[in-house]
């Protein structure tokens, strides 16, 4: 073989591996593209479930927030006009007191829902960008979350409208992060409100416990006897006026969402009947979660 004829069979050689290279460069170019653009696909679509749980999630929690102002001050609302309609002709008194708290608690569900509203939809200047009629200018700026400071308030709301509810704290009280504050608060409030509306004469108990690590809440309450379908004797010293509560079991959505509270910060909530009548609710809720 010629010098020649050696030097165009390595060109040809070459020319060879030169083309398989650029077949593969091509071949893994392609690859790359399509990898890219089906990463860029996934994580279009990753960006779309979390946006889609996102609402999810908020729209769960606007109808905690909704359920728990629109029911507690309902009920109370519904209590108390059918108590001041049952003395009207013979307490009018008693029937125009109850009247003032039916119209304390309907004031109290307006405030509590321009608050949320604010929340979702704040004015720029962070007040609440629906004062409502007859409101000043420069109305104060959104208030706070209730959380248990606010729970003697609420007990006394309670108490008025029928249920005398007795609260025991025990423990060193100590600042509570903001969602557990307002978590307690909305356990109690719950539980409280469902007292009331079944509770037929029955009385609660509010336990407040600053366990080291954890607060622990319970609300016992008495009832109609699972045993026995009777409901406990009248209260002693219960001078509010009768009333008929209503009765049925509701949606459910009230313990669910309070569940799904609790567990946000890692707690447990257990809510059931008791034997001898009435309600059980106990939650724990860690303080040391980060």
């Amino acid at each position: 073989m010629g010098e020649d004829e050696v030097l165009t069979a390595a060109f040809a050689v070459a020319c060879a591996a030169v083309l398989g290279l650029a077949v593969a460069l091509a071949r893994t170019r392609r690859r790359w593209q399509a990898a890219v653009g089906e990463r860029g696909w996934l994580l279009e679509r990753e960006r779309e479930s979390a946006a889609e749980a996102a609402i999810a999630a908020e729209r769960d929690r606007i109808a905690r927030e909704l359920h728990d102002i629109v029911s507690h001050n309902v009920s109370l609302m519904v209590v108390q006009a059918s108590a001041a309609r049952e003395v009207l002709g013979t307490m009018p008194d008693e029937a125009a007191t109850a009247l003032r708290a039916v119209e304390d608690a309907g004031r109290g569900a307006m405030t509590e829902l321009r608050h949320l509203l604010g929340l979702l939809a704040p004015a720029p200047d962070g007040t609440d960008g629906d004062p409502g009629p007859g409101a000043r200018a420069g109305a104060a700026p959104l208030a706070p979350q209730p959380g248990l400071d606010r729970l003697g308030p609420l007990v006394d709301r309670i108490s008025f409208a029928g249920l005398p509810v007795e609260v025991h704290v025990s423990g060193e009280p100590c600042p509570l992060p903001q969602g557990v504050d307002v978590t307690a608060y909305r356990i109690i409030q719950e539980a409280l409100t469902n007292a009331l509306r079944h509770g037929d004469g029955g009385k609660a108990q509010v336990t407040v416990r600053y366990a080291g690590h954890a607060l622990r809440v319970e609300i016992l309450s008495t009832g109609p006897s699972v045993l026995t379908g009777t409901a406990p004797s009248a209260t002693v010293g219960d001078s509010s006026p009768p009333a008929s509560r209503p009765h049925g079991e509701g949606t459910g959505r009230g313990l669910l969402g309070l569940r799904e509270r609790v567990a946000v910060y890692g707690g447990e909530l257990d809510a059931r009947r008791r034997l001898g009548g009435g309600f059980r609710v106990r939650a724990r809720i860690p303080l040391d979660r980060p």
